[in-house]
C-alpha cells in the first residue's frame, strides 16, 4: 500500500487518535477501517481510493438518514452522534463542491451529451456520478438534473 492512499490516512488518523486518547473519534475510524476490511473479505479485492470514497459517501448517506429518524423522534443526543460521525467521515472525503460548482458540471454534462429531455438522466447521470462522488449528495444532484432536463422540453 503506497503511502498516499485514502487508506493510509485513514491508519495514520487511527493512530493519531489513539494518542490523543480521543475515543469517539477512535470509534467512528475503527467503524471505518471495520467496513472497508468487510468489503474486502466479502468481495475478495484490495479497495482502490475510488471503492473507499463510495464506501465513505454511502456511510454519510446512511448517517444523514439516521438523523432525519433521529430528529423525528425528538433524540437530539443521537443526532448530535450522528453528526459528529458524519464529520469524522468527511474529513476523508474530497471538499464539497459549491452549488455553483454542481450546477456547471450539470450543465456541462448536459451540453456534452446533448440532453434533451429526462429520457437522457441516466446518461447524464453517468457523466457527473465519478466528478461528483464524496464531493456532492448524489440525490439533490439528481433532482437539479432533473429541473434542468425538465426545462428543456
Amino acid at each position: 500500500m503506497t503511502e498516499n492512499t485514502l487508506k493510509s490516512k485513514i491508519q495514520a488518523s487511527m493512530v493519531a487518535a489513539m494518542r490523543a486518547q480521543d475515543k469517539n473519534r477512535l470509534g467512528i475510524i475503527r467503524l471505518i477501517q471495520a467496513a472497508i476490511k468487510q468489503q474486502e473479505v466479502d468481495e475478495r479485492i484490495v479497495l482502490t481510493d475510488e471503492q473507499v470514497l463510495n464506501l465513505l459517501d454511502k456511510m454519510v448517506r446512511q448517517r444523514r438518514d439516521s438523523i432525519k429518524q433521529f430528529e423525528a423522534a425528538s433524540r437530539d443526543d443521537l443526532v448530535q452522534k450522528e453528526a459528529f460521525e458524519i464529520s469524522a467521515i468527511q474529513e476523508f472525503l474530497p471538499a464539497p463542491l459549491s452549488q455553483q460548482e454542481i450546477q456547471s458540471l450539470i450543465q456541462e454534462a448536459i451540453a456534452e451529451i446533448n440532453a434533451t429531455s429526462i429520457k437522457d438522466m441516466s446518461k447524464v447521470m453517468a457523466i457527473l456520478k465519478p466528478k461528483l462522488q464524496g464531493r456532492a449528495d448524489i440525490g439533490e444532484v439528481g433532482a437539479l438534473i432533473k429541473n434542468h432536463l425538465n426545462s428543456l422540453s
